[in-house]
């Protein structure tokens, strides 16, 4: 075939790009050439059908992808044609908000928050309500703001200044949200959540721009679409609703992103929504080995939320899947270090042909100093080494500062956190430094009586850091931390920027100090300890491009494919992720089990899974292999590193006892069957107390329930009446010609016509 635009495509891909009317759904597994489909298709449509460029919308969800789409259907229908309707959701909302926004009263000229916008407004709400890390996390909050966004009236507060009314559940997250919204408003500023929501308002309340635009986007496109969200979904199905070109590309199994909003629920079960679907299969993947297709294929299997199939290819077999065991986590990381350099020998392989993946990123400490060790270089991707984040050198600072007294470690910390120490403060500290040939520290000792030095804040800092001089020679490095921490302010610093990542970071710090007391049995000098770190906070800056293993979380792999692959921190607890599944359940699990099938499906010649035993600081418990690998049969890979009897019982027995907790989950309003007590209803799920409270009708009582309890069975009739997409889309067809379902007693149109933000906050169940 000599198309340039049809060539090369497979005949999955080709009914694809030929299929352009009515609704379609592909379900494109990994490797199997999504990409090229879609971009196929919207040039097909340009160049073949002859609809202009600015009638099609394509939609994806990171600027990278939609670059990278823009980029090859440029090269197959040139640069003379508009593809800016190749663009990300948000892209296209601002796009829309531009020109729409004066319908709702706001300037054209709107501020759109990034994410550390948002940390910016959150660090003054703090400040004001008096609150820190302890009372919330940003993290929380964030979620929080956004989940109320989805699923509350918030709109009617921002737009037609409606009171607010506070969440009596959650009053303290409720507060912090509603200063938010009142910054928000003032400034005319809208987040990420709120491009989105705004643009459906207006499209919603506004029939005439409503039919505007969806007569102008002739044709749809939705990528990723297994990561769409219900206002996500709902954009993009009002608009189709003239020309009902719609076009779904996604894959369910790769859905990792559930827990900001993502609903693969709406690829699994558009068919059922438009019967009329033609859904396509494209399992063909040209990346991996069948060996390593065989390992990902029975993993995902487990999971329920998605549409079958197996992903073939016509590559050679490959060598085995890999998995080690190790005694510790220095065994664990000085394998792969090895296994590293046996791929170079072996392979004609280079540095950055391996990648290493792991669930979080504090898990890089480990791996960072056994490459360092083995001189083998390494790039992060998607983060910063371990030892040159801010709060980890804060605390290395800080032991330099107290065996030194260097002038580096002085001048990151006199100041911080802040005790008013500016700039004429330094100047006159610098000069005084320089002409008493004394480092920092020791001029400031010497001269604190001086007008311009004596502060306060200087004082402080000299009592503090002789202190801690007299806590280091009576303490362990690790219980030093802790103290410095403390004594400093640095703790409560974190805790108020409430970004938790860095406080989970300086635990992995005082873990790696606690298990080099242990392998040296006794104290650990400090002065050594600083100069063996030299080597990991000392390493050139040479650029991303040169020869370098890779290192990144596995949410930052998708999408992405590496020669050699390897999985280290593959431990229960971690993947899956125990605070994860605490908040989640059972949800969690299955968008886990994709987790680590994103991870299989990236390697393209070899895959590697590795844990070790020990005990986990972060968790408090002894590490056992992941309850994943043993979904795994073990003819489809071999194991190296002795796996005791021992730990392999124990941890099968944790798999099991795991297996039979998510069996066993609920979630609020679900209807429940106890072997005692009969039928009840869960009125409320406490993930800190892992425990349902229960109401008991016969009883006429509530009780907790702990989630392990496994005789606790769903009642025969506690599904709901309405429970999918296809229900919904039938309910709105029924109210078409009914008086406006979205009009309430006064005549006046409701803030929230989102069909599919449904009340429900079940869990376990689409939130349709």
């Amino acid at each position: 075939m000599n198309d340039p635009i049809l060539e090369n495509l497979n005949e999955s891909q080709l009914q694809a790009v030929r299929t352009t009317e009515g609704y379609v759904r592909v379900i494109a597994g990994a490797g199997s050439g999504k990409t090229k489909a879609l971009t196929s298709r919207f040039a097909y449509i340009v160049d073949r059908l002859g609809i202009n460029s600015s009638n099609i919308l394509c939609v994806t969800f990171t600027n990278k992808a939609a670059q990278e789409m823009k980029r090859r259907v440029k090269a197959l229908i040139g640069d003379l044609f508009d593809v800016s309707f190749i663009t990300t959701y948000h892209g296209f909302c601002v796009r829309f908000l531009r020109e729409e926004i004066n319908k709702i009263h706001y300037p054209k000229n709107f501020i759109i928050l990034d994410a550390e916008d948002q940390k910016t407004i959150l660090r003054e709400v703090f400040t004001e309500l008096d609150i820190n890390s302890k009372n919330l996390t940003f993290k929380q909050v964030l979620r929080f703001i956004s989940k109320q966004k989805s699923t509350s009236d918030y709109l009617g507060y921002m737009l037609e200044n409606k009171s607010f009314e506070p969440d009596e559940k959650d009053s303290l997250s409720s507060r912090v949200y509603q200063k938010y919204l009142d910054k928000q408003k003032r400034n005319y500023a809208l987040d990420f959540d709120d491009l989105i929501h705004f643009t459906a308002f207006i499209l919603d309340s506004n029939p005439d721009v409503l039919l505007k635009w969806q007569e102008m986007l002739h044709y749809i496109q939705v990528d990723e679409a297994q990561d769409s969200s219900d206002s996500q979904f709902h954009l993009v199905e009002i608009l189709s609703r003239v020309h009902q070109n719609l076009f779904l590309v996604g894959d369910p199994d790769q859905t990792i992103y559930e827990w900001r909003g993502a609903k693969p629920e709406y690829l699994v079960e558009f068919d059922r929504m438009f019967p009329d679907t033609k859904t396509i299969i494209m399992n063909q993947n040209y990346r991996s080995t069948p060996n390593i297709l065989k390992v990902g294929n029975h993993i995902i299997k487990n999971n329920k939320i998605r549409v079958d199939k197996d992903m073939v290819t016509d590559n050679p077999e490959g060598v085995e899947v890999v998995h080690f065991h190790g005694k510790n986590d220095y065994e664990e990381t000085v394998w792969v270090a090895s296994e590293i350099k046996e791929i170079l020998k072996t392979e004609n392989a280079a540095f950055s042909d391996i990648t290493i993946l792991y669930r979080s990123n504090h898990l890089s400490r480990n791996i960072e100093q056994a490459l360092i060790k083995e001189n083998i270089p390494y790039a992060i991707f998607g983060g910063v080494r371990f030892f040159e984040r801010k709060e980890i050198k804060d605390v290395l600072s800080f032991l330099r500062l107290i065996v030194q007294g260097d002038n580096f470690s002085f001048l990151r910390l006199h100041n911080h956190p802040s005790r008013g120490l500016g700039k004429k403060f330094m100047e006159r500290l610098s000069l005084l430094a320089g002409e008493q040939n004394l480092p920092l520290l020791q001029a400031l000792q010497h001269n604190i009586e001086d007008k311009e030095l004596g502060k306060k804040g200087a004082a402080d800092f000299l009592a503090l850091v002789a202190a801690l001089k007299t806590d280091a020679e009576t303490n362990s490095i690790s219980d030093l931390v802790k103290i410095i921490l403390d004594k400093s302010g640095l703790s409560e610093l974190y805790r108020k920027d409430g970004d938790e990542d860095r406080l989970e970071n300086i635990k992995e710090l005082v873990s790696s100090m606690l298990l080099l007391e242990k392998e040296n049995n006794g104290p650990v000098n400090i002065a050594e300890y600083l100069q063996e770190i030299a080597l990991y906070t000392d390493l050139d800056k040479d650029t991303e491009n040169q020869d370098k293993v890779r290192l990144m979380t596995i949410h930052i792999s998708k999408g992405l494919e590496f020669p050699y692959v390897f999985l280290c921190g593959f431990t229960e607890g971690v993947l899956p992720s125990a605070l994860s599944i605490k908040e989640r359940r059972k949800r969690a699990i299955e968008e886990e089990r994709r987790l680590m099938y994103v991870a299989v499906t990236r390697a393209e010649k070899r895959f590697y899974m590795t844990d070790s035993e020990g005990f986990n600081f972060t968790t408090g418990l002894n590490k056992y292999p992941s309850r994943f690998l043993f979904e795994i049969k073990e003819e489809f890979y071999v194991r190296k590193g002795k796996l005791s009897a021992e730990i392999l019982q124990a941890a099968q027995s944790s798999a099991a006892a795991s297996k039979s907790s998510e069996d066993t989950s609920f979630s609020e309003g679900d209807l429940v069957q106890h072997p005692v007590w009969n039928k009840g209803k869960v009125l409320s799920v406490d993930s800190e107390k892992n425990q349902y409270i229960v109401h008991f009708f016969e009883m006429g009582k509530e009780k907790p329930i702990d989630f392990a309890f496994r005789f606790l069975t769903s009642a025969p009739d506690a599904q709901e009446e309405i429970s999918s997409p296809a229900d919904l889309l039938q309910l709105h067809e029924n109210l078409k010609n009914a008086p406006d379902p979205f009009e309430d007693e006064t005549g006046k149109t409701a803030i929230n016509q989102n069909i599919f933000n449904d009340k429900n906050t079940d869990e376990e169940q689409p939130k349709w």
